[in-house]
């Protein structure tokens, strides 16, 4: 079994200095870092079976596409899908972005999109920009005293004009675990024809995802948050909705035939697919689902509560500190974000950083969320597997320094 310790010497750049400092990175909900074998995956696939996928009888291509599929399968087991309905892209933002251009038909003027008050950008904007162009109305949906997603505001909201609603598992800037199952069966349940769609890109590296189980429409994720490459992203969609929507891009790769006059396509999830695809890059998140699904990994997920327990406590102590989310830190995955009294979160990042600690400053992609909070941006210290208790009191220690200089 591998302990916390041992696992950073898993991540080579984990082992470098900054100003002099050994590094601690807490900013893995931006983005995590990588594993040796996830890089080796990178070089492997180069070195060894570099070809383009799909349409091919030559034997790198075949290995290429092997390999590719292989990731695909990957991730339908780590979600509870099936193949059929799992779409690369190329991020959570692009999935998102997707999916507002293949369901933007559905809206009508005067209909409503659903959101939350808590939503990043991404899972924003995109709805905004369809609302706009099909003269629909964007309702967004309050926090309750816990900071989830109020529940009775949702079911007081919902509508028969209400068709699509979309929303995050797991905030990445309150870090609290929106109680997923409970939203949707109000939704269901007011509305059986609203399509859900839910932002999973906190949750994948933290929780167990079973999207069957919580019966979204679409789930959406990055490979870059759970230790695999940038660039790559999952749509999860239900085989029979995405048999019947429209690709919103087009191309080579996704076509059985193709006329002047017409053209048709592939069956979901290749009809998602134009072009050549993040190839390598795919192959390699397959090895960082691997690294996930490892014993010890998912102990170390486990060690990640204590971590946000204890982060918590010791900012608790500290008179000028405001934790935003919850206080109960079981409502809680994978960060924790504050303000310091008098103090710019820009100065607190920078401060840190002097003491070789990695967190993020600003308004994280949810400047209306901020606003709501009476804010205008915030620290956060995000967690990941390669983390232990002495990253959480060597950064108070560089907290409370940093506080002290900067207040006198």
């Amino acid at each position: 079994m591998t302990a916390p310790k041992e696992m950073k010497e898993e991540f080579p750049i984990l082992k470098r200095n900054v100003h002099g400092k050994q590094l601690i990175y807490l900013d893995s909900s931006a983005t995590t870092q990588k594993p040796q074998q996830v890089l080796d995956a990178l070089r492997h696939f180069y070195t060894t079976s570099n070809a383009n996928v799909h349409r091919v009888v030559h034997t790198l291509g075949e290995e290429a596409t092997a390999l590719y599929e292989q990731t695909r399968k990957k991730v339908a087991d780590f979600v509870r899908a099936s193949t059929e309905e799992i779409v690369f892209t190329r991020g959570t933002t692009d999935s998102i972005n997707m999916l507002a251009c293949m369901l933007e038909s559905s809206v009508q003027p005067d209909d409503e999109v659903m959101i939350s008050a808590m939503e990043h950008h991404s899972n924003l904007i995109p709805w905004q920009q369809l609302c706009k162009r099909r003269n629909a109305k964007l309702v967004v949906v309050g926090m309750n005293q816990e900071y989830e997603i109020d529940p009775a505001d949702l079911k007081a909201k919902l509508s028969e004009k209400t068709k699509i609603v979309s929303f995050v598992h797991v905030s990445h800037v309150l870090g609290v675990i929106n109680p997923v199952r409970e939203l949707i069966k109000i939704i269901r349940n007011k509305n059986k024809e609203a399509r859900i769609v839910v932002d999973g890109a906190q949750a994948v590296a933290h929780l167990a995802v079973d999207v069957k189980s919580i019966d979204c429409d679409f789930y959406v994720f990055s490979a870059h948050k759970m230790y695999g490459p940038t660039g790559v992203g999952v749509l999860y969609g239900k085989k029979a909705l995405l048999d019947k929507l429209e690709p919103a891009s087009f191309g080579g790769g996704m076509i059985t035939s193709v006329s002047f006059e017409k053209s048709t396509w592939l069956d979901s999830p290749h009809k998602f697919e134009p072009g050549t695809p993040n190839i390598a890059d795919v192959i390699a998140f397959g090895t960082a689902i691997d690294f996930m699904q490892r014993d010890d990994v998912k102990k170390a997920q486990e060690q990640e509560k204590d971590l946000i327990k204890l982060a918590h406590a010791e900012l608790s102590k500290l008179s000028s500190v405001t934790i935003l989310g919850p206080k109960d830190c079981s409502k809680r995955s994978g960060l924790i974000a504050f303000t310091v009294k008098d103090l710019h979160p820009h100065d607190v990042a920078t401060g840190l950083d002097q003491y070789g600690v990695a967190v993020r400053a600003g308004h994280h992609c949810a400047m209306p969320l901020h606003k709501k909070l009476g804010i205008d941006a915030s620290t956060r210290m995000s967690f990941a597997v390669y983390n232990t208790k002495e990253d959480v009191k060597t950064t108070l220690e560089a907290l409370k320094k940093t506080i002290a200089a900067l207040k006198k």
